[in-house]
């Protein structure tokens, strides 16, 4: 999980040297689900290839979330007709400093389908702009892959196995729908009992960039009564996109990677059987 972040110098070295790499640009609106390829179509890092959050990262929403994953068949399509191949790098970016469909992106890469070499664009769109590097919107010949990923089951958890399980629950989510005093886009308003709340925002520094591994190797092990993150801690957010923000920083971190509760709580807040607690 080594250079799991690039910085926009880097990469705008790599297209002028001519390096190799695949670019995926996941700009993505929550209440739009037309906004990411219009953004990717009226302008881009050159030679970036649109990869759809709703279309290419998710499946149709319902009892098991709002973005449950694509079947492994489809999201080899997906990668194959990207181009997406195990030899080449890969840097994926957003406008959010990641903690949108990028990190979803290179969790479903990088954990999910076990791609060795993905990276996130550390800032983000703003990041690379700020340091005066361009964007396009022309149009690249992209040949296909034959690329077929071995997909790791052990990445992610479904609902019965968070409500058998005794590890950390981090939820990520902000303070105000972790308590239950504000629910805007799911069923019931709470969190999942026993639960502790880390918002992914924390990860970044206030320029949109993520903070140091020191300090968020810091941050992280403190959690939970100073036994910190494992990798049988349980990461969810509102439909298992921002929790994988979170599960980067721990690879920023050089900290073992946690599992992605993938339906998190657009799935669990559809049985409150299950359990809803609320406040700090």
């Amino acid at each position: 999980m080594s250079d799991v972040l690039i910085e926009p110098g880097e990469l705008h070295r790599w297209l002028e040297e001519g390096q190799a790499v695949t670019i995926l640009d996941c700009r993505t609106r929550l209440n739009d689900r037309e906004a990411g390829r219009r953004l990717w179509q009226e302008g881009r890092i050159p030679g970036s290839r649109h990869l759809d959050l709703d279309r290419d990262m998710a499946s149709t929403p319902g009892e098991r979330g709002r973005h449950p994953l694509p079947s492994p068949k489809h999201f080899t399509t997906t990668l194959q007709r990207l181009g997406v191949d195990e030899q080449t790098p890969v840097v994926v970016y957003d406008d959010c400093g990641g903690q949108l469909a990028a990190a979803r992106a290179w969790w479903m890469l990088a954990c999910w389908a076990n791609h060795p070499r993905v990276s996130v664009l550390d800032g983000g769109l703003d990041a690379w702009r700020e340091e005066g590097f361009a964007l396009n919107d022309q149009a690249i010949p992209v040949k296909s892959s034959d690329w077929q990923p071995e997909f790791d089951p052990g990445a992610w958890v479904d609902a019965d196995q968070v409500a058998s399980s005794s590890t950390l629950k981090l939820d990520v989510r902000g303070p105000e729908r972790f308590s239950g005093d504000r629910e805007p886009m799911d069923p019931k308003a709470g969190h999942i009992p026993g639960a502790l709340n880390r918002p992914g925002g924390e990860n970044l520094r206030q320029d949109g960039r993520f903070k140091s591994p020191e300090v968020l190797a810091d941050e992280l092990s403190n959690l939970h009564q100073g036994s910190g993150i494992g990798q049988d801690s349980i990461v969810y957010c509102g439909s298992g996109v921002a929790a994988c923000h979170t599960i980067l920083a721990c690879a920023v971190a050089g900290k073992p990677l946690p599992k992605l509760y993938v339906g998190s709580w657009s799935e669990w807040s559809q049985r409150p059987e299950r359990g809803i607690a609320t406040g700090d």
